[in-house]
């Protein structure tokens, strides 16, 4: 189960590699069609190539060499190219093998919490998901509703039988997790004028709620809360961020709902467990 389990990590690496890339960019197209057809209507709309997940065929960034078969196994072609490309040996971005590494690592780490179980099939599209999540955010600042609405009405999906937390729960989490951070949004912009956030954290938030239930979401916001802090401080100390620069959010978000996944009921009894005298 475990050499299955992380070929397929290695697979879907890949393809998190494609979606990070190129998911941003077809909403880009979406918005720009958009308002030129709301803006400008009598104007005929620009004739562009088709461009999604599958199409156009993967190519080199510099000399646009396409892909072949054997160039896109995941971390091997990398290794056996020697991290260049074999039509202009420009180097390929180690971003790449890391991300297919990671995504399989954290696939053997579900299977190993979980076993061979529905818990570790649902999972597993789950953790893939929030990883990609955490990729675009960082890189544009955007959690596409293409990824967090469909993450969200399958975790409610899932506990229709109760296999996380029973159905009612998810519910009232997916509702909690939308709504706290909506309220703490406009707060934050009722004190000060600017957007603390956007929506994207309310949605995401919110889906993790219908995995795991309200009882969770306190733990996932403080986590999220605390990894965020000291990255930012982190990087201001090193110089690398300045004082009022946007963070964004989700990818800590995202963390935390994957440790809550994983290790969030221990987690929760040894916090409380500060607090018991006696």
């Amino acid at each position: 189960m475990y050499v299955l389990v992380g070929l397929l990590g290695l697979i879907v690496g890949s393809f998190i590699n494609v979606v990070v890339y190129r998911l941003p960019r077809m909403l880009e197209r979406r918005w720009r069609n958009e308002c030129q057809a709301l803006f400008d209507p009598t104007e005929n709309p620009v004739e562009q190539s088709a461009y999604n997940l599958a199409v156009p065929q993967s190519a080199c960034p510099a000399c646009g060499h396409q892909i072949r078969a054997w160039e896109n196994i995941p971390v091997i072609s990398y290794l056996f190219l020697r991290g260049r490309c074999s039509a202009c040996g420009v180097c390929i971005s180690l971003r790449y093998p890391t991300i297919e590494i990671t995504t399989a690592v954290l696939a053997l780490l579900v299977a190993w919490q979980f076993g061979p179980s529905w818990k570790t099939a649902l999972a597993l599209p789950f953790t893939w998901a929030l990883l990609a999540l955490a990729l675009i955010d960082l890189e544009t600042q955007l959690l596409p509703d293409a990824i967090t609405l469909p993450l969200l009405w399958l975790g409610l999906i899932s506990n229709v039988n109760g296999l996380f937390v029973p159905l009612q729960q998810a519910v009232l989490g997916a509702a909690a997790g939308y709504l706290s951070l909506w309220l703490v949004y406009h707060l934050f912009r009722l004190l000060t004028g600017k957007e603390g956030m956007g929506y994207g954290d309310f949605k995401l938030l919110a889906a993790l709620g219908a995995w795991f239930g309200w009882q969770m979401l306190p733990l996932t916001i403080l986590l999220s809360s605390l990894v965020g802090a000291l990255v930012g401080i982190t990087l201001m100390l090193f110089r690398r961020m300045q004082q009022g620069t946007l963070l964004p959010f989700g990818p800590y978000l995202a963390a935390a709902g994957w440790i809550a996944m994983l290790w969030g009921t221990p987690l929760t009894h040894w916090y409380l467990g500060l607090f018991r005298t006696g």
